[in-house]
């Protein structure tokens, strides 16, 4: 006896899965026309499949970012695609930034991927047929009450920026500080030079050395230059003594103000390895 498929259940599976009428329709009926039976059919087969394509380039991708400072948490993601025209759809973007909402609820530090974002990434995976991937992700937490986060993803959703700070500083001045992050060149590799990590400035030591030396310079005055050197590039990549982007005549440290502290912050870019 043949079943009756009800073509409403199955618009509503091609609807959530985003595959053809006829694969909807076939697990629909191999389901008996029961429609989460029918679902969780279609998303063992297809995921079978896709999980033979995970050796294709991802590329592409969007970073999101979730806050609550009531909880005083935040945290930021990266999921990655094959195409750009995927990273650019709104399904996709929408379901990276629940994979955000969802990672707050993790624990703090790395975040690596957890049962629901493997879901939510099986679903696009099917839905694009792209290998789409949980790229890495990162929770901030903080005392309640006393810490507060800005937050920018850039308009393409390539690159994102979270800071995290405390005491008093405003929502609009930690969002100038977001954009700051994102747009100056060179990036800021820390806070304050204290923060800059150690073989970044071991290696720019290395390099100041060498050329003081190829200078010919007494030993005493190529020492000041490797000092002098090392200043300049602390106040190029330090956060805190960077020229604010929107207006060269202040610091960052000027823009943040006596009564706050920016604690850290983290810069993300689609794709980045480092």
């Amino acid at each position: 006896m043949s079943i009756e498929i009800n073509a409403k259940d199955v618009m509503k599976l091609r609807n959530e899965t985003g595959l053809s009428m006829m694969e909807c329709k076939k697990a629909l009926a191999e389901a008996a026309g029961d429609f989460e039976k029918a679902k969780d059919l279609l998303r063992r087969s297809m995921k079978g499949k896709m999980d033979a394509k995970t050796d294709r380039a991802a590329g592409e991708g969007r970073i999101a970012i979730s806050v609550n400072e009531a909880a005083g948490v935040a945290a930021i993601v990266e999921v990655r695609a094959e195409t750009d025209f995927t990273a650019k759809n709104d399904k996709f973007i929408g379901t990276v930034q629940q994979i955000a909402d969802a990672a707050i609820m993790q624990h703090a530090g790395n975040v690596p991927v957890f049962p629901e974002a493997q879901k939510l990434i099986d679903d696009l995976r099917i839905s694009t047929g792209e290998n789409v991937s949980y790229a890495r992700g990162h929770k901030l937490t903080g005392a309640t009450g006393t810490t507060a986060y800005g937050k920018y993803v850039h308009h393409d959703g390539k690159t994102g920026v979270l800071v995290q700070a405390e005491g008093s500083i405003n929502d609009d001045t930690l969002r100038d500080i977001c954009m700051h992050i994102t747009a100056k060149l060179p990036k800021p590799l820390g806070v304050t030079a204290a923060d800059i990590p150690a073989d970044v400035v071991e290696r720019e030591r290395k390099f100041r050395i060498e050329q003081a030396m190829e200078s010919g310079k007494p030993k005493e005055i190529a020492e000041k230059m490797v000092e002098g050197g090392m200043r300049k590039f602390y106040e190029e990549v330090a956060l805190l003594e960077q020229p604010f982007i929107r207006d060269e005549t202040k610091k960052i440290k000027d823009i943040v103000g006596p009564k706050a502290r920016i604690l850290t912050f983290l810069r993300w870019q689609v794709g980045e390895t480092a």
